[in-house]
């Protein structure tokens, strides 16, 4: 990603409606978890930093990050965290059985495929005996628009590719459901827009001026799935892919 884009999400994670969502999604899967006392947790392409603050918070818990982007970086040092390492999620600096949890949000798609199958093993690796890895990748390559374009994404992601690199990786997948499903029908529209030049480049950008009053309401939309998923049910569908895997 360019440093213009860590830019503009350092500036959006907190509020913006898809990041705050997301956050509500994680909390209900992880939920379990993020319950237990002294957690060490990896975010596995940490970004701009803004959910090492957030999972930071309760039950004493010892969060690290890494990120290869020296303007992600930059970010997260503006946020005071210093437990953080510039690395490849393909080449993790940290050691075998070290973390409790390790979040991995929107990364693997940055990277080549040929890479996938080590970064999936280093996530593995470093994950204590009944750790936990939460992945969220972008769903469906006939999904792919300008957006992937422009954050520099190589890859889109089916339930059954996702699940594959990581049983090949060792885990095992104990939940797994595409999220983002309620708002399927605009984003369709938005992005059947994008190929014929309307819209184009990135999603992640403030909402077009007199429009701020659909954050709340998308907002809500998206937030209403962490009920559904904690109801016990899936989405056959969404713009992301969400996976809760184990090492045994």
């Amino acid at each position: 990603m360019r440093a213009e884009d860590f830019a503009g999400l350092y500036q959006l994670e907190e509020k913006y409606w898809w990041f705050a969502a997301m956050r509500q999604i994680t909390d209900t899967i992880a939920a379990r978890e993020l319950q237990q006392p002294n957690l060490r947790i990896l975010d596995a392409g940490c970004g701009t930093g803004f959910n090492l603050g957030y999972y930071s918070n309760g039950n004493s818990r010892d969060v690290y990050g890494l990120d290869i982007a020296d303007a992600a970086l930059e970010h997260v040092r503006k946020r005071g965290f210093g437990k953080i390492a510039q690395a490849s999620i393909a080449e993790i600096p940290f050691g075998s059985e070290t973390f409790d949890l390790v979040f991995s949000f929107e990364v693997v798609t940055h990277t080549p495929r040929e890479l996938h199958d080590s970064e999936f093993r280093e996530m593995h690796r470093v994950l204590k005996p009944g750790g936990h890895l939460f992945i969220r990748v972008p769903a469906f390559m006939w999904l792919w628009s300008s957006h992937d374009e422009a954050i520099e994404a190589w890859h889109r992601f089916s339930r059954g590719e996702l699940v594959k690199h990581l049983a090949d990786a060792g885990f095992v997948v104990e939940w797994t459901s595409y999220a983002n499903g309620f708002l399927f029908p605009v984003i369709l529209i938005h992005r059947f827009l994008k190929r014929a030049g309307i819209g184009a480049g990135t999603d992640v950008k403030p909402l077009p001026r007199g429009l701020g009053w659909l954050d709340g309401i998308f907002r809500g939309i998206l937030a209403s799935e962490a009920a559904w998923f904690k109801s016990g049910r899936r989405l056959p569908f969404g713009l992301s892919l969400i996976a809760y895997a184990r090492k045994n």
